[in-house]
């Protein structure tokens, strides 16, 4: 289980993540990847980050197990605080992050694509919050970012998935490919980014950010403290006893992968 971090072309760096079966990430995971892309933004040599994953999907989420196990709250502060450092590392990063996404890609995922500045993506790849089958909430903020207003709603109260070809129609996702191609075109993006000035690429960067209509940090903040509300109250615990019982659908109403991943979310 790992964060690693390769430099396979001149100006750019290859943050991968690696957490078997489904990369479902453990709170020092959450943190750890937040290091290493604020590490490779910070390198003057970077002019622009790819942020991939090997194995089944991109991204499950926290690893609920980890929460089960503990029988307090300190699981749970600690996913809260490393979703909110991750987020924020790929949002905040100096240069531009393209995200590289394969199979699934829920809950925590969607915080790090819906902050990342572009998305390639393989034709198998499916993006959802089931959040409500998991007795948690958090980010809208980010899936806001990926479709419009009505069907983040909509996606959210169901927990259905949308398809890479979906968001692809909404303008959110750069490029579909098969998935044994897609770390060359999220590859090919980054280089025509990197050829660009490296510190003109870090004024755009902060330009952009600086003109973004919503204040990511603060509204994300503001969804995770009804999750730790939830937890508190006991709600959260009996929603989790059914954890994986939600339809699995994607948005247009087929059965997609957003079901069970193994216990995790």
């Amino acid at each position: 289980m790992s964060v690693s971090t390769s430099t396979p072309d001149k100006g750019v760096a290859v943050v991968t993540v690696d957490f078997p079966p489904v990369n479902a990430l453990p709170v020092q995971g959450w943190f750890d990847l937040a290091s290493a892309v604020r590490a490779a933004g910070r390198d003057p040599g970077t002019r622009c980050v790819v942020l991939a994953a090997e194995g089944r999907g991109f991204n499950a989420g926290v690893d609920i197990k980890e929460m089960q196990r503990d029988s307090g709250h300190g699981a749970l502060i600690g996913a809260n605080r490393g979703c909110y450092e991750a987020f924020s590392a790929v949002y905040e990063c100096e240069v531009p992050v393209v995200a590289a996404v394969n199979g699934f890609c829920l809950g925590g995922g969607i915080g790090l694509v819906g902050n990342a500045d572009a998305i390639v993506a393989s034709e198998d790849a499916t993006f959802g919050l089931p959040e409500l089958d998991r007795g948690a909430l958090g980010a809208a903020t980010h899936l806001a970012r990926l479709v419009p207003q009505h069907l983040m709603r909509a996606l959210y109260y169901t927990s259905r998935t949308a398809t890479a070809a979906e968001l692809h129609a909404h303008g959110s996702v750069w490029r579909v490919v098969p998935r044994d191609e897609l770390r060359d075109a999220a590859l090919e993006l980054a280089r025509e980014i990197a050829q660009k000035d490296g510190t003109l690429l870090r004024f755009a960067k902060a330009a952009i950010n600086g003109i973004d209509p919503v204040d990511v940090h603060r509204s994300y903040r503001f969804e995770q403290g009804f999750t730790f509300e939830a937890n508190l109250s006991g709600l959260a615990d009996r929603v989790r006893e059914n954890f994986g019982t939600g339809s699995g659908k994607t948005a247009s109403g087929k059965t997609g992968s957003g079901k069970k991943e193994e216990g995790r979310a």
